[in-house]
């Protein structure tokens, strides 16, 4: 009895040990028969990394709250040979083909012509290009195939050709490229390779993004392609909501092997995009925002397929790495001013009748802070197409990329004279009511007489006059004498004090310019003769100055001698425009004592010139809205041959300024000329009521 009690027990414990078995079987069956493909497909192709997420850039807003540069969501085409295996070729021939298909433009940097003849484009080329170039070819034992640089200037000289087919030929076979490919689908898949081994072999830092912004047809097609390694990344574009400013805004762009040291201190990722000039490089620290990092898992191809939210944790804080968005900057601009600004700009070069008129500017400015309200450079070029039209502005004689407000300097011409007439007047040389008289000629010597102009062109003299009559009549005569008798240490100082030769404290980049005087002249070579002082004492000579300076020197006129640091940020808001970060006071460099009744004096010259003086036509019209407006005309010999340079500098209302401006036109002539430009752009500011509209916005503090 009790053996079979043993023998049931023992066949109970196998039947259970059978059956669990089984289900061990079957378990391991459906693993490796039932599912095993699958599940090692997701074994292969979830990679875990990490990824830093550069945050959305900060709004550039005007000083109305009107935004200049927002973002939006874009999509870029970025790179990872890693999943490519050895389809690597035949996958990115796949991706070039659609490129050609959809009219996608890709970033391709290999100075070799686009298409046959082959030819090296090294002449114009960049010293980073060719850099580069060098270095790629060293890695490649190529070096022997590039030309020299001896080679390459000879070429330039000569307009020669630099063949490109041996050098074509081994990188071919060194990137293993299927012989019976054509020369150019050849040529394209070199140049992408070409970029992708610059960055594997850190020749170059920045990531390649192989193009930007591209359509939702061309991501169809890449999505059904299903190319390994072709990832579609979104990412935020810049948005200009205006065609105007373009010098003043900026742009964005990688970070340049030469800047990666300085980004990377700051905590930038490599791919991050920063800005190149204007705003977006002034105001790169406010706009920037902060990256997040964020832990992905992708497929063997590439592709994300989890972790999109998945941010990582401070160590420190314990909170979440997510990126936080940049802060918004708001100008000093007024962008419908602006706008007004550039059309008649434009509008007046255009129809000045000088074929030798190359471009201008022109500069509004707040006298009671310095703050910028307009600067306009003609040429100009529009931001949202400055990539696909960036070869011909660069090639452009006329130079449209150059902002002529900051970054040319030009003879200020007779707007000098009121420097002049300041300081003899200060310094006892004159009084207000000193009448000296007009001879044609000065003949203070015998061996060097200058003329004024009135004699030159009439054979006429202005006679008499005191210091408000020869600023109305620009007689050089009254400012050789009174220049002479100040002498060219005191005219230099008196400069300095205006801020002319000068920085001026804006925030973008800018030329200086030089005074005239013994120490410029000597540098270039040439000895200092007293009666140089003359010809410095009108504005001709050496000296240049900005359209800015010019702006900003007349506002320290017109305000009573306060020389505030010119500016066009106005203040900084934090990302959801809930508080203000940061609010730029005025910055006053100097302080300038003038005595009321010379200031005056001087003004009041101004004032006749729109009044009594040659551009009193033009400004009727603001006569008949009750304003006044001060100002005076200037014209710099550029050279024998051509016509002068103009120039008009002005401020408004006569009897308790707002604004002042100052216009120069490359060999436009006389200055009485640009008076018209004038009176529109301030009969504008005023008739809009100096643009003191205010833009509801949501979420926005208004001022």
């Amino acid at each position: 009895m009790e053996g079979k009690r043993f023998q049931t027990r023992v066949r109970g414990i196998l039947l259970l040990l059978a059956v669990v078995l089984m289900g061990f079987v079957w378990v391991l069956y459906d693993l490796q028969y039932v599912h095993g493909e699958d599940y090692l497909e997701q074994s292969r192709r979830r990679i875990a990394k990490t990824e830093t997420v550069e945050a959305a850039r900060g709004e550039i807003l005007d000083r109305y709250g009107r935004v200049l540069v927002s973002n939006r969501t874009g999509y870029n085409v970025s790179l990872d040979t890693s999943f490519m295996g050895e389809e690597r070729n035949q996958i990115l021939l796949e991706l070039l083909a659609i490129c050609r298909e959809e009219g996608v433009a890709w970033s391709d940097s290999l100075p070799v012509s686009g298409e046959a003849p082959w030819t090296f484009a090294l002449a114009d080329a960049s010293e980073r290009t060719v850099s580069n170039l060098r270095a790629f070819s060293a890695a490649y034992d190529l070096e022997a195939l590039v030309p020299s640089g001896n080679e390459v200037e000879a070429a330039a000289s000569t307009g020669a050709l630099l063949p490109a087919e041996d050098w074509l030929a081994a990188v071919r076979s060194a990137f293993d490229i299927d012989p019976a490919l054509s020369g150019q689908a050849a040529r394209d898949l070199i140049g992408v390779l070409y970029e992708l081994t610059l960055r594997a072999r850190e020749i170059t830092y920045n990531a390649y993004v192989f193009a930007e912004d591209v359509s939702m047809p061309f991501i169809v097609k890449v999505k059904e392609a299903g190319l390994a390694g072709v990832n579609i990344v979104p990412t935020s574009v810049r948005e200009y909501n205006t065609a105007y400013a373009a010098h003043l805004l900026g742009r964005v762009g990688p970070i340049y092997p030469e800047e990666v040291e300085e980004y990377t201190a700051k905590g930038y990722a490599l791919n991050a995009y920063v800005g190149k000039d204007g705003v977006e490089a002034a105001f790169e620290d406010y706009l920037h925002g902060s990256p997040g990092t964020r832990a992905l898992e992708t497929n063997d191809q590439g592709k994300v397929v989890s972790g999109d939210d998945n941010w990582l944790v401070d160590g420190e804080t314990g909170e979440a790495m997510a990126p936080d968005p940049g802060d918004n900057v708001v100008l000093t601009l007024d962008i419908e001013l602006q706008e007004a600004v550039e059309r008649i700009l434009a509008a007046g070069i255009e129809g000045l009748d000088s074929e030798d008129t190359e471009g201008g500017a022109a500069v509004v400015v707040d006298v009671s802070d310095g703050g910028v309200l307009a600067m306009a450079s003609y040429p100009t070029f529009d931001l949202s197409t400055y990539t696909q039209n960036y070869n011909a502005l660069l090639s452009d004689p006329l130079s449209p990329l150059r902002n002529r407000a900051t970054q040319e300097t030009y003879p200020p011409g007779s707007t000098f004279k009121m420097v002049t007439a300041i300081g003899a007047l200060e310094e006892g040389i004159v009084e207000p009511d000193t009448e000296i008289l007009d001879t044609g000629r000065y003949r203070y010597w015998d061996d060097y007489q200058p003329q004024c102009w009135y004699y030159r062109d009439y054979l006429q003299t202005h006679g008499l006059e005191n210091v408000s009559e020869a600023i109305r009549d620009s007689c050089n005569v009254f400012f050789f004498d009174a220049g002479r008798r100040l002498g060219i240490s005191k005219l230099e100082e008196y400069a300095a004090m205006f801020g002319l030769g000068e920085p001026t404290g804006i925030e973008l980049y800018e030329e200086t310019g030089y005074m005239d005087g013994p120490e410029y002249t000597e540098s270039l070579g040439q000895t200092w003769y007293e009666g140089n002082t003359l010809p410095a004492a009108i504005g001709q000579g050496n000296s240049r100055f900005t359209p800015l300076q010019l702006a900003n020197y007349v506002a320290t006129l017109a305000n009573g001698g306060t020389h505030y640091s010119a500016h066009l940020l106005k203040e900084v808001k934090s990302n959801d425009f809930s508080q203000v970060v940061y609010e730029r006071e005025p910055e006053v460099l100097n302080q300038l004592t003038i005595d009321p009744e010379n200031l005056s004096a001087v003004t009041q010259g101004m004032l006749m010139v729109t009044t009594e003086g040659s551009a009193r036509s033009y400004f009727a019209g603001l006569t008949d809205m009750g304003i006044s407006v001060a100002a005076k005309t200037g014209s710099a010999q550029v050279s024998s041959t051509t016509e002068s340079n103009a120039l008009f500098v002005a401020f408004a209302p006569y009897e308790d300024p707002e604004i002042a401006l100052a216009i120069v036109v490359e060999r436009g002539g006389s200055g009485s000329t640009l008076a018209s430009i004038a009176a529109q752009i301030l009969e504008y500011y005023f008739s809009s009521g100096g643009g003191m509209e205010t833009v509801a916005q949501e979420n926005t503090l208004l001022p």
